[in-house]
């Protein structure tokens, strides 16, 4: 599985609960585009709008510029493809105060282009920041053992 785009704001700024795939609705030239790695999900996040998903804000540059349609949109909204209990599923858990939907990565499938995003909640500062000092003290810790060996 060929990672194409990862989104590692979102695992700093969020707190993922359930993971999700979903296939990507994408024209052709989105498809080679995003297959060269032109693709961003910086920013980008999953709304439920009545019965279907789809992931807004996230950008696919086109593949060759001169060459791409005169109609193109890098930031078009994209549907995604999931089965209507997990819809139905997605809509209970949302509408719980503090939850989000998050994309984490696009990869590629069998051939076919997928998203996987979260459920997920918002870290505050202090989590952030007890993390870090969290981080640097097992660093520490694991400096002071080698040296000692």
């Amino acid at each position: 599985m060929p990672e194409l785009a990862f989104n590692k704001k979102a695992l700093y700024d969020y707190e993922v609960l359930e993971k999700y795939e979903a296939g990507l609705v994408l024209t052709g030239h989105e498809v080679k585009s995003a297959k060269k790695g032109h693709l961003s999900l910086q920013g980008s996040y999953v709304v439920i709008r009545g019965e279907e998903a789809w992931l807004l804000n996230s950008s696919i540059s086109p593949f060759q510029p001169k060459n791409a349609p005169p109609d193109y949109d890098p930031l078009r909204t994209k549907k995604l493809l999931l089965h209507k209990h997990e819809i139905a599923s997605l809509i209970g858990k949302t509408h719980q105060k503090g939850l989000t939907l998050v994309p984490l990565r696009v990869y590629t499938k069998k051939a076919k282009v997928k998203l996987e995003f979260a459920l997920a909640r918002g870290k505050r500062k202090a989590d952030k920041r007890e993390k870090i000092i969290k981080r640097e003290t097992k660093r520490d810790i694991d400096r002071a053992l080698r040296q000692k060996y």
